[in-house]
């Protein structure tokens, strides 16, 4: 079972396959904002098929692999966010990607919808580490984890095939130890620690001088 979770007006809850038309239009409504940052498949051409994508993220869902959540906001569709490569017993760790649709950009739910989950696998499910790995030229996504206080691990070297090429991300992560009270709790009273989530200049630099 994908739980459904909330905070105010952002609620994440299980994919269904009658979300398909809807999350079609939203994903062709925002080819141009989203195309930048999208995986894509380095042997061949990408194959937008929204339903035949939905039943393969509850299928890996039902073999307890993933956590595919439908992001709305006021009751509409806003966009996705999947914890996926969930790993059990001595690892116990996964990882979250989502998007949000251009309209709804700058709402906090991106946060919100993040830290729900964050918090749903650590105090539910019981995993112990969680990270989000994101582009160096995708400063939305890097204040998400800035103000979550998602701790920075490193520059990963073309690490996954966005947009039609191997791209290096930054990777950061939280683990359950470091947050007795919670990722959401911790974001809402202000409380993440200064610097939290912030890539060092080096690293910056690094990216850019390795993009070249």
């Amino acid at each position: 079972m994908i739980p459904t979770l909330s905070e105010g007006a952002v609620t994440i809850r299980g994919i269904r396959i009658r979300d398909a038309r809807r999350l079609e239009r939203e994903l062709l409504d925002n080819r141009k904002w989203l195309r930048t940052w999208e995986a894509t498949n380095p042997r061949g051409p990408m194959n937008f098929d929204v339903r035949a994508s939905i039943r393969s993220l509850t299928s890996n869902a039902r073999a307890g692999l993933g956590l595919p959540f439908i992001i709305e906001f006021e009751g509409q569709i806003a966009g996705q966010l999947n914890v996926s490569s969930i790993a059990w017993g001595s690892v116990s760790s996964a990882t979250i990607g989502y998007w949000v649709s251009e309209r709804f950009a700058g709402k906090s739910i991106t946060p919100t919808a993040v830290a729900l989950a964050t918090d749903y696998c650590f105090f539910q499910l019981g995993l112990h580490r969680m990270e989000i790995c994101i582009r160096p030229e995708n400063e939305p996504s890097l204040r998400v984890v800035e103000k979550l206080g998602f701790r920075y691990e490193g520059l990963r070297r073309k690490f996954i095939h966005i947009n039609g090429d191997w791209r290096d991300h930054f990777c950061f992560a939280l683990v359950s130890d470091e947050l007795p009270v919670g990722v959401l709790r911790r974001w809402l009273d202000g409380r993440v620690p200064d610097g939290a989530g912030v890539v060092p200049a080096a690293d910056r630099a690094a990216a850019q001088s390795l993009s070249r």
